[in-house]
């Protein structure tokens, strides 16, 4: 595994089921030298902890975009100048009909607007919604934007095949391009 020493990643969680596969991936880009901090929607944090996060990445997970303590120091652009790459993973359709259109209206979104470092995402959802012509137009204007994504490896995931090597390689592809 290439290393990733030094580099700062904030890894945004989102509330599909494929969220418990955070926090193998915390431990794996941990294990390659990164610095990760979280960020969790509310969603989410139905389908895993904010406690397990914290446990695995070493720092507090962060929740809300109004959080007194953090916005003092106005946490979300603290966040989005401290990352060198802010992956999502996983990235529900909602995640990505909502960044899509430039909406900010929680911390993950608000971060993604504020940021400056590359931005990779890894899809995560069922086929009926991967194939919705809403999706595929919201995942057309991230492209063009720039986001990382592999649409390959997200279509087999969509139509249920090799999940797991498909979820972790699509992780670390767009990773591994961005940093290196």
């Amino acid at each position: 595994m290439s290393s990733l020493t030094s580099k700062r990643i904030l890894l945004g969680v989102t509330g599909g089921i494929a969220a418990y596969k955070s926090a193998e991936l915390i431990r794996r880009l941990r294990d390659a030298g990164a610095e990760v901090q979280v960020v969790m929607t509310t969603a989410a944090q139905e389908f895993i902890t904010p406690l397990t996060l914290q446990a695995l990445s070493g720092n507090l997970v962060h929740t809300d975009l109004l959080d007194p303590k953090a916005e003092a120091g106005m946490g979300h652009i603290q966040l989005a100048r401290w990352a060198d790459l802010l992956l999502v993973a996983p990235a529900t359709a909602d995640f990505i009909a909502r960044v899509s259109q430039g909406m900010a209206n929680d911390l993950l979104t608000s971060i993604c607007l504020a940021t400056s470092a590359p931005m990779a995402i890894a899809p995560a959802m069922n086929q009926g919604m991967w194939h919705k012509g809403a999706t595929q137009d919201n995942l057309d204007v991230l492209q063009n934007r720039g986001v990382f994504m592999d649409l390959i490896q997200a279509h087999k995931l969509a139509v249920k095949l090799v999940w797991d090597e498909c979820w972790m390689w699509m992780i670390w592809s767009p990773l591994l391009r961005i940093c290196f």
